[in-house]
C-alpha cells in the first residue's frame, strides 16, 4: 500500500483486522473491577511499549518494501498501531464482533474532527442490513484527510520544533480514548469525543509553549526559525482561536523568552506533566547536540514540574534505552542521533565519579568484561576511539538500567545526590557494593 493510491487505508485497516494479535503488556496487569477500567490501564501501557510516547512505533520495521520513503514507512506504521491498540480495547470492553474495519474507519474520522462523517458511520453500522457497504465517499475523505497530515509535521529539524512525537502521543491518547468509550456504549458519544478533542488540542498547544521556551532559551531565533515554528504550529491543525492564540504565544516568545512559572502555570496532572518534561528532552536532542544552556533549561523545568534529579536521570536513561533496543525503528526526525549525544554526556559523567567509586563500579560491572576495561581507561583519562565510546555507552545503559541507583547515579552532580539520597532511602535500594561497610566513610 502506498499513500496517494486510492484505497490504501482500506487495504491498511483490513490487514490489520486480519493479521491482529492481542498484544501482551510488559507489566503484570493488575487486578481491576471493570472492562472500562482495564481497558484505561492497557492504554497507559501500550502508549509506552509500543513507542507511541516516541513518535516512532517499534512496528516500523525493516521488511517494510524499502521503495516506500522513511516518512511514510514511519505514518503507516503508526496507523497500524493504532488499529491494533483500538481492536485490543473493543477486547477488553467485551465491545460487540465488529464490523471492525469500519468501525476503526469511524475512529480515524473521529480523530481527525469529521464528526458528522462519523455519526453516519455508525448509523449505517447499526443497519447493516438495509444500509450496507459505506459508500466509497466515506472511505475516500477520511483517506484524504488522513494523507493531507502525513508528513505536515516532519517540519525542519534545524530550524522547527519537533512537535512529530508529541503529536504522535496526544493522537494516540485520545484515539484510545475514543475507541473505549465508542466500544464501551456501543454508540458515537458524540460530545465525550468533542471533550477529549479539545483536550488533545490543547495539549499540543501546551507543548508547542513550552517547546518555544526551549528555543528561546538559548538565544534569541532568526527568521528561518520562525517561520519554521509559525508553519508548524499551522500544521497541528488546532481550533482556529486556540491557533490564534499559540502563534501570539510564539511571537512574544521570539522576542522575550517565557518564564518558567509562566510555561508551567495551569499544568497539574502528573500524566501531563511527564508529557511535556518527555517531550522536552527529546526536542533537545534534535540537532545531534545538548548546549549547558538546554541542560540547565531542562533541568529548571523538571524542577519545576516536580520532578527529582534522578527522576529526570532515569527519564532519560529510559529513552536512551529505547532507541538503542529499536535500532529497525524508523526515526525520521534524528532523536536516536540526538540519544547518541546523550551518551556522550553520562559517559563523561561517570568517567569522572569512577575516580571516586572505582572499587564499587568494578563489583557492579566486572561481569560485563570490556566495559570494565573501557571505564577505567576512561577514569584514568585515556582517550576512547568512536567506536570505544559507542561500546562503552552501549553497555552503560544495561548497567544502569540494571542498576536502579545507576539512574541516579548518572545525573549531573549525581554521586553527591546518591549519598544523599543513601541516608533517607532504605539501603535495599542501593547495589550491595555501594552500602555502608564499616571504616569506609574515608574512602566514600
Amino acid at each position: 500500500m502506498h499513500l496517494g493510491k486510492r484505497g490504501w487505508l482500506e487495504a491498511l485497516i483490513r490487514a490489520a483486522v486480519e493479521q491482529h494479535q492481542p498484544a501482551v503488556m510488559k507489566a503484570p496487569a493488575p487486578r481491576l473491577p471493570t472492562g472500562r477500567a482495564k481497558a484505561r490501564w492497557h492504554l497507559r501501557q501500550v502508549l509506552r511499549e509500543s513507542g507511541l510516547l516516541y513518535g516512532t512505533p517499534v512496528s516500523a520495521a525493516a521488511s517494510m518494501p524499502s521503495e516506500q520513503g522513511p516518512e511514510e514507512v514511519l505514518f503507516l506504521a503508526v496507523l497500524r498501531t493504532f488499529c491494533g491498540m483500538a481492536m485490543d480495547l473493543a477486547g477488553l470492553v467485551d465491545a460487540s464482533p465488529g464490523p471492525r474495519p469500519e468501525q476503526l474507519l469511524l475512529l480515524f474520522a473521529a480523530l481527525i474532527h469529521r464528526l458528522d462523517d462519523a455519526e453516519e458511520m455508525h448509523r449505517r453500522i447499526e443497519k447493516a442490513w438495509k444500509q450496507w457497504p459505506l459508500p466509497e465517499r466515506l472511505w475516500h475523505r477520511v483517506e484524504e484527510d488522513l494523507e493531507a497530515r502525513a508528513l505536515s509535521l516532519a517540519a525542519d529539524p534545524t530550524y522547527g520544533l519537533v512537535l512529530h512525537n508529541g503529536a504522535v502521543y496526544a493522537d494516540a491518547n485520545v484515539f484510545g480514548r475514543i475507541a473505549i468509550a465508542y466500544f464501551s456504549r456501543n454508540a458515537f458519544p458524540r460530545e465525550a469525543v468533542e471533550r477529549r478533542l479539545h483536550f488533545a488540542s490543547a495539549q499540543k498547544a501546551r507543548l508547542v509553549e513550552v517547546l518555544v521556551g526551549l528555543v528561546s532559551a538559548e538565544r534569541k531565533p532568526g527568521f528561518p526559525t520562525r517561520r519554521a515554528i509559525l508553519r508548524q504550529i499551522d500544521d497541528l491543525h488546532l481550533p482556529e482561536a486556540l491557533a490564534d492564540s499559540t502563534r501570539d504565544f510564539a511571537r512574544r516568545a521570539f522576542e522575550r523568552p517565557p518564564s518558567m512559572k509562566r510555561l508551567t502555570q495551569g499544568i497539574r496532572s502528573r500524566d501531563l506533566k511527564r508529557f511535556i518534561l518527555e517531550q522536552t528532552v527529546l526536542a533537545s536532542l534534535v540537532d545531534g547536540r545538548r548546549s549547558e544552556r538546554e541542560v540547565a533549561w531542562t533541568r529548571e523545568l523538571a524542577t519545576q514540574l516536580g520532578f527529582s534529579a534522578g527522576q529526570l536521570a532515569e527519564l532519560e536513561l529510559t529513552m536512551a534505552a529505547f532507541y538503542r533496543e529499536h535500532r529497525n525503528v524508523v526515526d525520521v526526525f534524528t532523536v536516536s542521533e540526538g540519544a547518541d549525544v546523550m551518551g556522550e554526556e553520562w559517559i563523561e559523567t561517570l568517567s569522572t565519579s569512577a575516580t571516586r567509586n572505582y572499587r564499587a563500579l568494578q563489583k557492579e560491572i566486572k561481569k560485563t568484561g570490556e566495559l570494565s576495561v573501557l571505564l577505567a581507561r576512561a577514569a584514568r583519562g585515556q582517550k576512547l576511539s568512536s567506536d570505544e565510546k559507542r561500546r562503552m555507552r552501549e553497555q552503560l545503559v544495561d548497567v544502569a538500567r540494571a542498576v536502579p541507583a545507576l539512574a541516579i547515579f548518572a545525573a549531573p552532580g549525581g554521586v553527591l545526590l546518591l549519598l544523599a539520597l543513601a541516608r533517607v532511602l532504605p539501603f535495599e535500594v542501593l547495589p550491595s557494593s555501594f552500602r555502608d561497610e564499616p571504616g569506609d566513610d574515608d574512602a566514600r
